[in-house]
């Protein structure tokens, strides 16, 4: 691959001033050895496990929060626990909430940080590839109400963000390749040739940090340009959306059961059939995506997927305008827009033929 410069610090501006990510092979046990006690810590259980003997002045502060990161967690009726639990242990305004997980963590500690009395500082130590790649930069958090996936949030983002790579040797095959899903999309949100990059050096990307850490790096800087030109998703960020249309059906339908990066990277090959089928895309662009695209899902690609709750979940999808649908997909030189087409028996038909053939092919 082309050389890159990575530098071991990313400056990112937002609507509550700059915020940082420093690449910091020693950020744990640094963290753990700082004066804890202007810090209140939300940590994935998980990874409270496996690092304990990194972490242990962490762990066994009572201003320690240790959850299981899943879905369940980040609903909206488990918030008066969580901020009871702040209440008793005398959180205040002056403190500073320090995540340490993947998403679901960074969700629960960003709406946190957004609301209790009215905006704390919080830090985010991402420990997963999707994570450290795509989601600790933007600011975006999301949390569930009912059966309704990621439909409160905010836009706030951490003051510090602190990436090391030594998490992802713990990370299980599906973790990692979930993470290289966001970083697949982001790069041909980018250009033709990134994808292609990065395509190439996909192999590597498991076998190589140095070349894990150059893309990861890439993918922070291509996403920075375009979340300071429109934090707040009014325009042009939605093209980073790619891939998540057809991508939050198919987790919905399958009960979450694929991980998020890796039904993206589904969601970004059923964009480019349907666009090709739509007449909308070159099936040449098609092909040359979905060696790889499909390399990055094949341990899911013959799940059974519900067509009627994958249907309903597009029928409730928040990006829905005016009864038509809106994806991203490639156009016909493979720069990646934004489509609108009604949600209609043809529309249907090739979704079909998607989720029941192309994609089991």
């Amino acid at each position: 691959m082309e050389a890159i410069r990575v530098s071991e610090r990313i400056t990112i501006k937002s609507h509550r001033g700059e915020y940082f990510v420093v690449f910091d092979e020693e950020a744990l046990p640094r963290l753990n050895q700082k004066d804890l006690s202007a810090y209140f810590f939300i940590i994935d259980k998980k990874v409270a496990e496996l690092y304990k003997n990194v972490i242990t002045n962490i762990i066994t502060t009572e201003k320690t929060l240790i959850l299981e990161a899943n879905e369940e967690n980040k609903s909206l009726e488990k918030f008066p626990r969580y901020i009871e639990h702040l209440i008793d242990r005398k959180v205040r305004r002056n403190h500073t909430l320090v995540a340490i997980g993947g998403g679901v963590i960074q969700d629960i500690t960003s709406f946190l940080a957004a609301t209790f009395m009215r905006g704390l500082r919080w830090h985010f130590y991402p420990t997963t590839l999707l994570a450290q790649a795509d989601s600790c930069i933007g600011s975006k958090s999301s949390i569930n109400v009912g059966t309704i996936k990621n439909i409160l949030g905010t836009f706030t983002p951490p003051n510090e963000i602190h990436i090391s790579l030594a998490f992802l040797k713990t990370l299980e095959e599906r973790e990692m390749r979930s993470g290289v899903g966001e970083m697949l999309k982001v790069h041909a949100i980018d250009s033709p040739e990134s994808f292609d990059k990065i395509a190439n050096d996909y192999e590597s990307l498991f076998s190589d940090l140095s070349i894990m850490k150059t893309y990861i790096y890439s993918s922070l800087m291509i996403k920075k340009e375009i979340i300071e030109l429109d934090e707040f998703d009014k325009g042009p960020r939605n093209i980073m959306n790619y891939g998540h249309t057809f991508g939050h059906a198919i987790e919905s339908a399958t009960d979450f059961a694929i991980p998020h990066g890796i039904a993206v990277s589904m969601g970004m090959d059923m964009a480019n059939f349907v666009t090709h089928k739509l007449g909308l895309t070159e099936f040449s662009i098609y092909k040359r995506m979905h060696h790889i695209l499909k390399k990055n899902f094949f341990l899911y690609n013959k799940m059974k997927i519900d067509n009627e709750k994958f249907f309903f979940a597009i029928s409730k999808d928040k990006k829905i305008v005016e009864d038509k649908i809106k994806f991203i997909g490639p156009d016909k030189k493979g720069k990646i827009k934004q489509y609108f087409y009604p949600d209609n028996v043809f529309f249907k038909a090739i979704c079909t033929e998607y989720l029941e053939s192309e994609r089991i092919s």
